[in-house]
Formats: C-alpha cells, sequence, structure tokens
C-alpha cells in the first residue's frame, strides 16, 4: 500500500543523486510482437503498472509490474490513440481524438470507454495535475488544453491557436508535465526546445533548446517527464535520444550517437518516456517497434564530507584556536579534508606525507608517505579512497584504494 502524505502525482517522480547512472545498454520489455508498430506513448504509474498506448492497433495494453503479459487490453471504440495517461485513483485516460474527437476515461474494468472531453483533433500529450485537471495538447491547433474533472470547465493553458515561437506561442507542442507546483513544461516540438509556464501565466520560460543559450541543442523533443529534485528528462525525437538535466546542466543520458539505430544502446524516433519507482527509465522506441527498459544501476547519494544545516544567523568565534603547528605538518600545508567522521587528512607538503587525525585524537599520525611528492589537494571518498594531488610527480593525482596507506596508482 502507498501512503500518499500530500498533494501528487499518479505517475512516478523518483529520487535520483546528481551521480546517478543508467546502463547504457537497455533491455526489451515489449517487442513488435506485443506491441505492433510505432508504439506512441507510455505512462506508467505510483504501483508500477505499465500502460502502452498501441495507436497503429487502436488499443492500449496494461501490464502489472514487470510482469511480461499484459493483464488488460483496452481497445473497444478507440481509433489511433495517441497517448494514455493514469489517474491517482486507477482511471485511465485515453486519446480518442483522430477521428473521434475524444478523450475517454476507462474506469478500472470497464469494457467501454466514457467520453470527457471534446477535442478538435488528437491529443499528442496527456497529464493529470494534482488539483485534478486533464491536460490535452493538440500538436494541430498548436495549443494545450486543460479540463476539470471535476466540474467540466475548458480551458486553453498555453499556446494561442497559431504556431509561432514567441514566449506566448508554440508549434506543434506534444509531451506535457504539470509539477505539484502547477508549473507547466512542454515540448514544444516544432520549435525544438521545451517550454515553462508558471502557474496562470501565458508567457512560457524556455527551460532548454532553441532560445536558450549554453543549454544543449535539441532537435525534436516530443516527450518531458520531472525527478522528484525537478530535473528534466527529454525524449528528443530526430535526435533519437533521451536528455536530461543535473547539477552541471543537460546533457545526453541515452543514444548519444544522436544515430537511429536498432542496437540495444539505440533509439530510434522515441516518443515517450516514464520511470518506474525504482527509476528505471522505460522509452516507447517507435521506429524500433519496441519499448525499452534502461535500468537504474548507481544511485548512491552519499557524500564523504559535512554539510552542516547552518541558520541564517549562525556566527563564529572571532578568535580560532591553532590544531597543528609547522612543528608536526611542516611548511606551507597545501591540502585539508575532513571527512563525515571527522577524520582529518593534512597533505604536509614540505614533509612529502599525508597525516591523519580521528576525531577525538589532538595528534596527527603519518598516513601515506610513500611515492608522495610535494603533495597538495586532497580528497576522500566514503570508502576510503584517497586522492591526492602529487604536484612534485609531475603534477599527477595518485588514488590510495580502501583507506589504505598501500602503494599508489595513477587516479
Amino acid at each position: 500500500m502507498i501512503i500518499l502524505l500530500g498533494p501528487s502525482l499518479s505517475i512516478n517522480q523518483p529520487k535520483l543523486c546528481p551521480s546517478a547512472t543508467w546502463n547504457s545498454k537497455a533491455i526489451t520489455f515489449a517487442d513488435q510482437n506485443m506491441i505492433g508498430t510505432q508504439p506512441y506513448s507510455i505512462s506508467i504509474d505510483i504501483n508500477n503498472i505499465i500502460y502502452v498506448a498501441e495507436g497503429n492497433l487502436n488499443r492500449v495494453q496494461v501490464w502489472q509490474n514487470v510482469n511480461s503479459t499484459p493483464i488488460r487490453n483496452i481497445s473497444n471504440g478507440l481509433n489511433t490513440p495517441q497517448a494514455v495517461f493514469p489517474s491517482i485513483n486507477g482511471d485511465i485516460y485515453v486519446d480518442n481524438g483522430k477521428p473521434n474527437g475524444q478523450v475517454d476515461r476507462w474506469t478500472v474494468n470497464a469494457t467501454n470507454g466514457t467520453r470527457v472531453m471534446n477535442i478538435s483533433d488528437a491529443c499528442y500529450g496527456l497529464f493529470i495535475d494534482i488539483n485534478n485537471y486533464l491536460y490535452c495538447s493538440i500538436d494541430s491547433a498548436h495549443q494545450v488544453i486543460k479540463q476539470s474533472l471535476d466540474n467540466d470547465t475548458l480551458s486553453v493553458a498555453a499556446g494561442t491557436s497559431t504556431g509561432g515561437n514567441k514566449a506566448n506561442e508554440l508549434n506543434h507542442p506534444r509531451g506535457i508535465f504539470v509539477d505539484t507546483n502547477l508549473y507547466m513544461y512542454v515540448a514544444d516540438s516544432g520549435n525544438a526546445r521545451i517550454q515553462l509556464f508558471k502557474s496562470g501565466q501565458s508567457n512560457a520560460t524556455t527551460v532548454v533548446g532553441t532560445g536558450a543559450s549554453g543549454t544543449f541543442t535539441l532537435h525534436q523533443p516530443v516527450a518531458v517527464i520531472l525527478d522528484s529534485d525537478g530535473y528534466l528528462f527529454i525524449a528528443d525525437f530526430d535526435g533519437h535520444c533521451i536528455i536530461r538535466s543535473g547539477t552541471s546542466g543537460f546533457y545526453c543520458l541515452f543514444g548519444c550517437t544522436y544515430h537511429p539505430g536498432a542496437a540495444s544502446n539505440q533509439l530510434h524516433n522515441p516518443l515517450s518516456l516514464s520511470f518506474d519507482s525504482y527509476g528505471n527509465l522505460y522509452v516507447a522506441d517507435s521506429g524500433n517497434h519496441r519499448i525499452q527498459k534502461i535500468i537504474l544501476t548507481t544511485n548512491s547519494c552519499d557524500i564523504s564530507y559535512n554539510l552542516p544545516k547552518l541558520c541564517s544567523n549562525a556566527t563564529w568565534n572571532p578568535d580560532a584556536i591553532t590544531v597543528a603547528h609547522s612543528t608536526s605538518i611542516g611548511l606551507h600545508p597545501q591540502g585539508l579534508f575532513v571527512n563525515n567522521n571527522n577524520t582529518v587528512y593534512v597533505s604536509a607538503t614540505a614533509l612529502n606525507t599525508i597525516l591523519v587525525s580521528s576525531e577525538g585524537n589532538t595528534s596527527l599520525q603519518t598516513y601515506i608517505s610513500s611515492d608522495l611528492s610535494g603533495p597538495g589537494a586532497i580528497f576522500v571518498t566514503v570508502n576510503g579512497t584517497v586522492y591526492v594531488h602529487n604536484g612534485g610527480n609531475n603534477g599527477s593525482i595518485y588514488k590510495w584504494a580502501n583507506n589504505g596507506p598501500g602503494s599508489s596508482v595513477l587516479a
């Protein structure tokens, strides 16, 4: 059972560390024999139920967790569904706009859908926000519309119905993501950019792509999702890749040759993407007629140094105390590190030595002396590996593994 502690979305936003990595080779979750050609959309809810819109087969298939056998087939009355999105209560919303002009709701175990929104053309993106508004991006109308699922109030969320590249315009919008602050991100595919519309605003800020200098060149972004910290993950249709943002900006996560291909490390016109609760990334790899699963391999947020919580009015003593003199550390020490166990490491540069002192011990002991020449900057990892700038030895970085003072290797 999942207990929701506040406003929450129905799809996964995993907690991902800045250093998180994914396998460079994906595995195929479903192939053409299972889903037909060109899967259009994938969504995974917080219970890890997987929904895939198979437009060319006029249906949506549903899988439970990672079970390879579908548990449900939704098809009655559907015509070329472009998008699917689950709600928090288990209802499924499916685009049925081409040519039926509607979005349908399918309740649990229903054999027929119910019309909930009238639309002028297909929805290439669907989303439900925390206030129970249903969003639909209409590619041909260059707009995103939204409708309250409580009182059926319909309004324009973004766009002017005329394609353009101004701040209040969209050009063939596709994927939508509305976070818990009601900030709406739109994959503005025709303008090769991701637009951010803050709540109640008609003018957007370009987050990445054309018009956002110094970010990343997008070719045709068609889907965007966010993790729990608000970092973006983007499917670039013509770039044949997945782009993400992080602490250092935007970079390629997968398919980074930027060429279409069918190998396990390639994509061909990705159309949609979604996280499971474990941080694995599923991609509707439309040109290869498959759903690819990119497995999260590392996600450790552990750091080796202290990050104290300091109040805005914190103060420090104006008079410092000396914890080590030149008699013990020599002249001009150039490196200092304190780990999260309060063990102190000092590069005693003039002595060609690394000294160490554990918490509560005021004396520094020789820790590393072999292979050192003018050691400078120093860093110690969570597992005790020591990295040192060995300045007198051709300026190389050396490491001593596993918290031990044995022989070094070049880092």
